[in-house]
C-alpha cells in the first residue's frame, strides 16, 4: 500500500504565497514522479505541476513563472511553491504519484486526498 499525506493548503489573498507538501510512503521500491494537479467543482482534474526523479520539470501553462516544484528522493517528498496567486488558482489540490511497488515489483499511480486552496480577491 501506498500513501500519500499532503498539507499546506488555506485561504490567502490574491497577490499571496503558499506552499504545499506531499509525503509519499508505504511499499515504495522507485519512485518515478511526483506532481500537483487541482479540480474545482464541476470541472475535470487538470494537471499542475510534475517533478521525476532526475528533476526534470513541467508545468502547465497558466502556473509557469508563479508555480515551483520541488522534491526530496531521500525523504520521497514533493513540494509546491505557489506565488503570485490569483483567485482563479481557487481549487482543491491532489498529490500524485507513478512508483513502482516492491510487492511483486509493479508500476502503480496514487492520489492524495485533496488539500483545498483559495484564493480571496
Amino acid at each position: 500500500q501506498v500513501r500519500l499525506a499532503e498539507s499546506g493548503g488555506g485561504l490567502v489573498q490574491a497577490g499571496g504565497s503558499l506552499r504545499l507538501s506531499c509525503a509519499a510512503s508505504g511499499s515504495i521500491s522507485m519512485i518515478h514522479s511526483m506532481g500537483w494537479y487541482r479540480q474545482v467543482p464541476g470541472k475535470q482534474r487538470e494537471f499542475v505541476a510534475i517533478i521525476t526523479t532526475e528533476t526534470i520539470t513541467s508545468y502547465a501553462d497558466s502556473v509557469k513563472g508563479r508555480f515551483t516544484i520541488s522534491r526530496d528522493n531521500a525523504k520521497n517528498t514533493v513540494s509546491l511553491q505557489m506565488n503570485g496567486l490569483s483567485v482563479e488558482d481557487t481549487a482543491v489540490y491532489y498529490c500524485n504519484t507513478i512508483v513502482k511497488r516492491f510487492a511483486g515489483d509493479t508500476w502503480g499511480q496514487y492520489w492524495g486526498q485533496g488539500t483545498q486552496v483559495t484564493v480571496s480577491s
